[in-house]
């Protein structure tokens, strides 16, 4: 029982810690500025804002940041196509008047990405339950989802 006991409180230790060390999305940011930034980045560079909302407690927004930065492909497309912006979605901090501004993506759970055009528009909420394969991320699903959605694939001119 003791052992039980001690294995159980160590573990929940580690996951407390493990928890605390994360620290991905920060709740006091000012995400309007933030945003604003990254528009305003944007409209400069010539690109779309990808916005990922989600929460430093939300296992899936970690994966989904690790899975990123973990593949070349993705985060090539990324710099190439995207400035990129993290809205902190949490109980100290879930930023209704901005959740409510775009349209309220969280309701697709998290963590959620949004396709902004250089100007602030919203071209696009993606629940990314739809780009996981297994328990993780699917590769090729998340890069057709960047590549379909970057100023060249949206640009009529092209067609």
């Amino acid at each position: 029982m003791k052992t039980t006991l001690f294995l159980f409180l160590l573990f929940f230790s580690f996951a407390i810690f493990a928890q605390d060390r994360v620290q991905i999305y920060n709740p006091s940011a000012d995400p309007r500025a933030d945003l604003q930034q990254a528009i305003n980045e944007a409209q400069t560079s010539d690109k779309h804002v990808l916005v990922q909302v989600g929460g430093n407690w939300c296992s899936w927004c970690i994966k989904l940041h690790n899975f990123i930065l973990q593949n070349p492909v993705l985060d090539s497309i990324i710099h190439a196509d995207y400035v990129t912006v993290k809205i902190n979605y949490s109980r100290e901090n879930p930023n209704k008047e901005l959740m409510q501004e775009l349209e309220f993506p969280h309701r697709f759970g998290f963590p959620v990405l949004l396709i902004l055009d250089g100007n602030g528009k919203r071209l696009h909420t993606q629940d990314t339950g739809l780009l996981e394969k297994d328990d993780n991320y699917d590769l090729e699903n998340i890069k057709r989802f960047l590549l379909k959605w970057n100023r060249n694939a949206v640009n009529p001119e092209i067609y």
